[in-house]
């Protein structure tokens, strides 16, 4: 096995990855077209991945079949969101930086990040010249990697339904397992992700566990900075005055679902510390005492 970080695969991927994201950055700031911004990130995954996986050439099973999770996981999200963005014809997170360049380019420059670095599990399992025979790690890993596309596909497809009710236009979701999570679909993103590195956990030695930022970054990020809080704000900003939602928001978990009635009697300091109900996350209406 090897025994540090590939540079050389790092070198590669990442620019490989900058350049895809420049390309897309040039188009959306020249035509102020951003419906394939969300396809851009995930097609690169798959091209990181199957670039990774043919270049070196060992193709061992570990190779394999976490190439082809992370090809399965790029085209079922990329497929999605795309189709989504095409029936509601705009993407609102770029209402106000389809005028401004410096700030597509932060966006750009983030995704080009989020990507290299989410994929840095795979991208050095395939660069190893040697695998072990299978270890419970991969069973655990693979295991991980399909609860959570189960449950990011099946979120995704009833909030997609749900959103294409009329009468649902102004209202939030809080059927099937968005009853039991805020977020299920952020839940399963992060549990494949985790999943990902687990199973790459038999071949890391020494530098190689710097590979665990991956999964970390997609949490920190979807916790604290693009993911939950902004769809928590604006949220709140449209529904905070109602009593229904500040209920709802009450009693069901921010992100790991539970039952409500479980999760309603739980105290304040184990949701915050355990389950990740954090303060700023209501921060736009006062909170229920």
């Amino acid at each position: 096995m090897g025994s540090a970080l590939d540079s050389h695969f790092l070198s590669l991927t990442l620019i490989v990855t900058v350049g895809y994201q420049f390309l897309f950055f040039v188009i959306s700031a020249l035509l102020r077209f951003d419906k394939v911004t969300d396809l851009a990130g995930c097609s690169n995954f798959i091209i990181l991945a199957v670039l990774t996986f043919c270049l070196k050439g060992t193709w061992y099973f570990r190779q394999i079949v976490l190439t082809i999770l992370v090809i399965l996981w790029g085209l079922r999200l990329g497929i999605f969101l795309f189709t989504r963005i095409l029936q509601w014809g705009e993407d609102r997170r770029f209402d106000d930086m389809r005028g401004n360049i410096g700030k597509l380019a932060v966006f750009w420059t983030f995704q080009a990040i989020w990507v290299w670095t989410v994929s840095l599990p795979l991208t050095v399992l395939n660069s190893i010249d040697s695998s072990p025979s299978l270890k419970p790690q991969d069973i655990i890993g693979w295991i991980m990697w399909l609860v959570g596309i189960i449950v990011e596909t099946i979120a995704d497809k009833q909030k997609l339904a749900f959103k294409k009710i009329p009468a649902n236009k102004t209202k939030w979701i809080d059927v099937g397992l968005w009853k039991y999570s805020r977020h299920p679909n952020y839940f399963g993103e992060i549990l494949l992700w985790w999943g990902i590195f687990v199973a790459s956990t038999p071949v890391l030695e020494n530098t190689e566990w710097l590979v665990i930022f991956g999964p970390i970054f997609l949490t920190l990020l979807l916790l604290f900075l693009s993911g939950i809080p902004l769809l928590e704000d604006s949220a709140d900003k449209r529904y905070g005055n109602l009593g229904e939602y500040r209920l709802y928001k009450k009693i069901t978990s921010p992100l790991i679902p539970l039952p409500t009635s479980v999760y309603e009697k739980l105290p304040k300091w184990f949701k915050a510390t355990a389950l990740f109900e954090f303060p700023f996350y209501s921060k736009s209406f006062p909170q229920d005492e």
